[in-house]
């Protein structure tokens, strides 16, 4: 899973499959990450895609 950083700085994680994850980069210099799991996203406290 790939977790970004949106302009107004929401920590968001986008699941394999979902609408933007193909187009989604990270930058690990602006503290964006992957995660392993969903369970690894959320507790350290990214939130899930809306839509």
């Amino acid at each position: 899973m790939k977790g970004n950083i949106s302009a107004g700085g929401e920590r968001i994680y986008h699941l394999p499959g979902s609408r933007d994850y193909e187009r989604t980069r990270i930058n690990d210099r602006a503290g964006e990450r992957l995660f392993c799991s969903e369970d690894e996203a959320k507790a350290a406290g990214w939130r899930a895609t809306r839509g």
